[in-house]
């Protein structure tokens, strides 16, 4: 009995270890993921000082935010390609090399174009990250494991986003200590810079931990180099499976060299109008509804509402959670409910908690009254605020008008948030609400399924230059929206700006209702049939 039982812990254990090693591996390679999230997120905290210390117009602020973006998009373009030529391990090195310099480049920044440059060069770490990490992960797992092994990626994404929230109130409040090591690092002094220069630590890690990470067996087998591609292949599954992979790899890669390449002007023909419309339309809804002023503007939003600047960070923290939570639980449910009612629940809870926002803020009054100026830090002239005392401006475009005039455009700036929390009268906790439902709609809808929904829509002999070409779109969207949006609130208001997203987010949900179909249970060829007219 003993030698039986030794026997079958022998046969076991190699697969347990396999799975063990794969697992370690994937979180090496999300750590990408990770590094991606908390670099598009960390501007959050960031904006409120950089405006006042580079003395920027609220275009120059949107571009600090957006410019990263325009770097990622142009990344996501070639590091497929330069993948395939080098290798995914090595380009994946260099992105976190990108995240290193970025990192320590914008937490010395001398200047506002120093800064932009600095985020700029991250944007490619975050672009080859969104691409090459998921990729990486479903060339090495089992077909078994793959699923949850690439979602750790866009688990370790969310984590990021949360994560630089709370990391950004953290020094926020160390700035706040009076003991000689906090002052020492000058956490009150340099609060932006150590938010940014923060990414440094994990880049670092994750430079590190992709010297512990094998090359890609597709690579390989790419390369011509098929019995290295197995031993390593062997690592991550048992040798049955492993010959399998390989040779599936080995067929998929001469199959793919047959094929003539589609060009992008196939997609146009009148037989993919309709699958044309559904990919553009779904791109441009997921940005336009403006998931990434929240994401990249959460603390300015929350300012706006009067609660002061140490309350708007821990409920920026509050939207990474919600975020993390409701992600988790659209990965649980995608397959169970199906895309197309995701979409509509999460467009509709998207309206409405934007009709939400726009009524807390077109609700709200602003009057500095002589008790409520007491309350302002007395390095503000309050001599030059005596006009405005007793008088009750109905919206915040107003308000913040008359501020500028009194105070002067920089002291105005500087003094925004003490200012609003002195004069607004409104109900905060609406405006908590809306976003936390905002934020938590998307997550469980479209921020996940319209990546599901493109990997099922397109046929196959189009679907690389669809998907190409539909992520070029949210991308560009995703741009404008980071860019205006400091804009709009300041010449707009919240209330329209935050009316505008959620009438497009209603116009999203009968677009739905009426023209997308779901696309769960259903074969790529019943979709085919269904959507492409010949």
């Amino acid at each position: 009995m003993k030698s039986l039982a030794n026997h079958n812990n022998s046969t076991q254990n190699p697969m347990t270890k396999n799975q063990s090693y794969t697992i370690r591996i994937s979180l090496i390679v999300a750590l990408g993921g990770f590094l991606m999230g908390f670099d598009a997120s960390v501007i959050s905290g960031v904006v409120k000082f950089i405006e006042t210390e580079f003395d920027l117009t609220k275009l120059e602020l949107g571009w600090s935010v957006a410019s990263l973006t325009l770097t990622a998009t142009l990344a996501m373009m070639v590091s497929g390609p330069l993948s395939d030529r080098y290798g995914r391990r090595k380009v994946l090195q260099v992105a976190a090399i990108l995240y290193a310099i970025s990192a320590f480049g914008s937490a010395v920044a001398p200047d506002f174009v120093s800064l932009v440059i600095a985020r700029m060069i991250g944007g490619f770490g975050v672009g080859a990250s969104l691409i090459l990490a998921p990729m990486y992960i479903a060339e090495i797992a089992p077909p078994a494991m793959r699923g949850r092994l690439v979602s750790f990626n866009q688990l370790n994404i969310v984590i990021g986003i949360s994560v630089a929230f709370f990391t950004n109130y953290l020094i926020l409040q160390l700035g706040e200590l009076d003991s000689d090591w906090a002052l020492s690092l000058g956490f009150e002094k340099w609060n932006w810079r150590w938010m940014l220069g923060l990414e440094f630590l994990p880049a670092v890690l994750f430079y590190v931990g992709l010297f512990f990470v094998p090359k890609s067996p597709r690579w390989l087998v790419m390369k011509g180099q098929t019995d290295q591609a197995m031993l390593i292949m062997n690592q991550f599954t048992n040798l049955e499976d492993a010959k399998k992979q390989i040779n599936d790899a080995i067929r998929s890669i001469h199959e793919e060299k047959d094929k003539e390449k589609v060009k992008l002007t196939e997609f146009f023909k009148p037989a993919y109008r309709l699958v044309l419309i559904i990919g553009v339309v779904i791109a441009i809804l997921q940005q336009i509804t403006g998931i990434n002023s929240v994401f990249f503007y959460a603390p300015m939003i929350f300012e706006q509402s009067g609660i002061g600047t140490d309350a708007s960070f821990i409920q920026a923290i509050l939207v990474g959670l919600t975020n993390l939570v409701f992600t988790v639980l659209a990965i649980l449910f995608i397959d169970r409910l199906g895309r197309k009612p995701l979409l509509l629940l999460g467009l509709a809870g998207i309206a409405l908690c934007m009709g939400l926002l726009a009524y807390g803020f077109g609700d709200a009054t602003y009057e500095l009254t002589s008790e409520s100026v007491k309350t302002l830090p007395t390095e503000i002239n309050q001599e030059r605020l005596a006009p405005l005392i007793q008088t009750i401006f109905e919206d915040d475009v107003s308000f913040k008008e008359a501020i500028r005039e009194s105070l002067g455009e920089k002291d105005a700036l500087a003094y925004e948030s003490n200012l609003i929390t002195a004069a607004i009268q409104m109900n905060p906790t609406l405006i908590l609400v809306g976003i936390l439902g905002f934020v938590a709609s998307f997550a469980i809808s479209i921020g996940p399924v319209m990546w599901v929904l493109f990997s099922e829509l397109f046929p196959i002999h189009i679907k690389g230059a669809a998907i190409s070409f539909v992520g070029f779109i949210n991308s560009l969207i995703s741009y404008l929206v980071q860019q205006f949006f400091p804009w709009q609130l300041d010449t707009m208001g919240s209330s329209t700006t935050f009316l505008l997203y959620g009438l497009f987010a209603a116009l999203g949900f009968f677009f739905v209702i009426f023209v997308v179909p779901e696309t769960k249970n259903k074969s790529l060829e019943e979709l085919e049939e269904i959507l492409i007219k010949r």
